[in-house]
Order: C-alpha cells, then sequence, then structure tokens
C-alpha cells in the first residue's frame, strides 16, 4: 500500500516539476522530474519522475528567439480578444482568439488576447510563450 502512494505521489511531483521545466526543454524537464523522483520515491521514483519529466519537457518547446522577434514587431491588431480565462502556457487558446501564422516559421503562430502578445503552436492553439 505505501509503495502505491509513494508511486502515485512521485508521478504527480515529477509531472508538476516537468510542467514547471516545460520551457526550458527535454533535458530540463527529465533532470527535474529524476531530482523529483528521487526525493519522493527513491531510484524508482527517480525513473519514473525522469521519464514524466521528459515527456513534459518535449510537449511545448520554447520559440526560437527569431519567432519572439517578429512577434514583438507586429503592430497591435484592431481585433485583439479580450477573454475571462487567464492565458496560461501549455493552455490552448479559446476558439474566438484569431492566431496569427509565422511566415518564416509555420510551426508557430501568434496571437493578441488581453493586450498581451503570445506565442501558440497552431494546430492545438496550445500557448507556448505570453510576451510582456
Amino acid at each position: 500500500m505505501k509503495t502505491k502512494v509513494f508511486g502515485v505521489a512521485a508521478l504527480s511531483l515529477a509531472l508538476a516539476s516537468g510542467y514547471a521545466f516545460a520551457q526550458s526543454s527535454t533535458v530540463n524537464g527529465a533532470a527535474g522530474g529524476a531530482v523529483t523522483g528521487a526525493i519522493v520515491g527513491g531510484p524508482v521514483g527517480a525513473a519514473v519522475g525522469g521519464v514524466a519529466g521528459a515527456i513534459v519537457g518535449t510537449a511545448i518547446d520554447p520559440p526560437p528567439q527569431k519567432v519572439v522577434t517578429y512577434v514583438q514587431e507586429q503592430p497591435m491588431p484592431e481585433d485583439s480578444v479580450v477573454v475571462r480565462e487567464k492565458v496560461v502556457v501549455g493552455q490552448p487558446l479559446p476558439e474566438t482568439v484569431r492566431v496569427r501564422t509565422i511566415p518564416e516559421n509555420p510551426k508557430y503562430a501568434y496571437a493578441v488576447v488581453n493586450h498581451e502578445r503570445v506565442i501558440v503552436e497552431p494546430s492545438s492553439r496550445k500557448v507556448i510563450r505570453v510576451l510582456n
């Protein structure tokens, strides 16, 4: 019974730590998950945490600086949307938000929500980065 409790706790903490490191990279996600898992569940927790952290770390790759610069240089569109939901990295944008593609890098798109520029993954509309 204790093993199951520790296993669930290790996996939960690993996923949480991996999510926190998701904007960095796979390496950071795996390392953070492994450390958290090792603290909670020992060697088995480290293995589970490392795998879970790596998966979460690869889910959202940070955009290259060229993409960030492009989005920052675009004029503020007249049709920017204000939504009640908080814009959160890893969560999709509401369907009411217009997403604009980035011509030089179609892997990324951007939108202006609540007067903030956000970089998103076009197919899933998941927020990758919020620019201030």
